[in-house]
């Protein structure tokens, strides 16, 4: 899904959910900014792989679609701390459902492979 889908207001509301979570990293985001603020190298250490670029890029997607809240303080050295909004808190509960969904799904998974055994 192109990044220009989370602007376009003629598609299903589904469509209109994904398409600002759509990415490798924005659902570990969000899954990790539900437990409190977070600074962005604590968000990197907690996601091995995401690199610098790509973690700025997502966090700045979300801020812009209301998800997370930015607050830099003004002191040195700088200190950024990322937090979800209350519409991110909301999208965060939304999805619990799904979540509980893909870990039965998960688990039939695992069953089928040792019944295949």
């Amino acid at each position: 899904m192109t990044r220009s889908r989370a602007r376009d207001t003629d598609v299903c509301g589904v469509t209109a959910a994904i398409a600002v979570i759509d990415g490798k990293w924005k659902t570990l985001l969000l899954w990790l900014l539900e437990s409190g603020p977070h600074r962005p190298g604590e968000l990197r250490r907690r996601a091995p792989g995401l690199s610098e670029k790509v973690l700025t890029q997502a966090l700045r997607e979300m801020e812009a679609d209301g998800l997370v809240h930015r607050e830099a303080y003004d002191e040195l050295p700088l200190k950024t701390v990322y937090s979800l909004t209350p519409f991110g808190r909301d999208l965060a509960e939304a999805l619990e459902p799904l979540a509980a969904w893909g870990h039965r799904r998960l688990e039939r998974l695992v069953e089928a492979e040792r019944q295949a055994l």
